[in-house]
């Protein structure tokens, strides 16, 4: 056209603008250095995944798929009559040269150890020993004792460590579809507030996380990205069923401290402080109580003869630590005071008359006083 042009004795059109003009030859050689980029980023990414792959290897050999034949519920219309086939997971861990499988006590709940099935990740499937089946419904923990050739377990990890942000990989078999693995972060910690159905879970203190947990994970592990379980799967929210997300976990010294007890007792001992406290400790009544803000947990009421009244706690006390830990709220401290060893003396910072003091109280025996 510009030859056309200048034969007429006629000036060239106006130039384009180069984002408006046809990729040129030299496209081709941009398009080969961004392909070479690619593939200098993305051997960095396979590197890391490496990591993770990894992980899965190794953890997942001692990953389980666990089967139980519950026996009928008498609250539940659906199977007053007949038994009901319930499908998790589990991880086996090793204490003191035995091999437990760590689960949930919902997913084999009132089951006879002929009645459960363990499903290896080798194919092989096994039962848990007799008299060997623990149970504890009010923090949801199961564990099972179990006796084969060439068993593989996974280390326990540290959960009061874990930090929000940390990459984790939660294992299981999802809707029987055995030895999954999703990643993702923990997204929370501490969710004590949360809605399980017609669970009867009353110590709850769990890690949040977005890796993908479906029905069939609950008792599987979360593990971190140095193959330690650290935390045990155990519920989701969710409107539709599935994953949306939101998935929960019972972290393993939660869980470990229940378990040993379990294990070695064949019963839980849980600590008793004998307090109640004020649900509704909010900023006004921190503020006339002279704290900058919330915190801690305010007691409204003391049982008789209990550790608290031996402590000489009065109501009105806001408690801001206990055994050293700083309380959040009055499920928090519960749950401390439910896993602390039975008999132990610890200190409690107080606050009262407008200023923090140390008491010491011994942790009482829940059974003792729960009658």
């Amino acid at each position: 056209l510009l030859l056309v042009h200048a034969a007429f004795g006629q000036a060239p059109g106006p130039t384009l603008p180069a984002s408006l003009e046809r990729p040129a030859a030299a496209a081709a050689e941009e398009r080969a250095e961004l392909r070479r980029e690619l593939e200098r980023n993305a051997e960095m990414l396979e590197a890391q995944a490496t990591v993770v792959k990894i992980v899965a290897k190794l953890v997942g050999p001692a990953v389980v798929h666990v089967e139980a034949d519950l026996p009928p519920d008498a609250n539940s219309q659906r199977s007053r009559s007949r038994r009901v086939e319930e499908a998790g997971s589990g991880v086996i861990i090793e204490l003191n040269d035995k091999q437990f499988v760590l689960t949930n006590r919902h997913v084999i709940r009132g089951t006879a150890p002929e009645s459960i099935r363990i499903y290896l990740a080798d194919g092989r499937r096994i039962h848990p020993m007799k008299d060997r089946v623990f149970e504890d419904e009010e923090t949801d923990v199961a564990v099972m004792q179990i006796s084969a050739p060439d068993i593989v377990t996974a280390p326990l990890g540290d959960s009061d460590r874990v930090q929000i942000g940390d990459f984790v990989l939660a294992m299981g078999s999802p809707f029987g579809l055995s030895h999954s693995v999703t990643f993702g972060i923990i997204s929370a910690k501490g969710r004590r507030v949360l809605p399980l159905g017609e669970a009867k879970i009353r110590f709850k203190d769990f890690l949040q996380t977005d890796a993908a947990i479906n029905p069939g994970n609950s008792g599987g592990p979360l593990v971190n990205l140095k193959g330690e379980i650290i935390g045990i799967n155990t519920a989701i929210a969710s409107n539709s069923g599935g994953n949306e997300g939101i998935g929960f976990a019972i972290p393993v010294n939660m869980f470990m401290i229940v378990a040993r007890q379990l294990i070695e007792t064949g019963k839980v001992k849980r600590g008793f402080l004998g307090i109640t406290w004020n649900e509704n400790f909010g900023p006004s009544m921190a503020a006339e109580l002279g704290l900058p803000r919330p915190m801690g947990t305010r007691v409204t009421g003391i049982a008789p003869d209990s550790p608290a009244e031996a402590a000489k706690l009065q109501v009105g006390d806001v408690i801001l630590e206990f055994d050293h830990t700083a309380i959040e709220d009055g499920a928090h401290l519960s749950n401390l005071v439910s896993l602390t060893e039975v008999g132990k003396t610890v200190p409690l910072v107080i606050f009262r008359n407008r200023k923090p003091m140390t008491v010491m109280v011994g942790v009482g025996d829940a059974a003792n006083f729960n009658k």
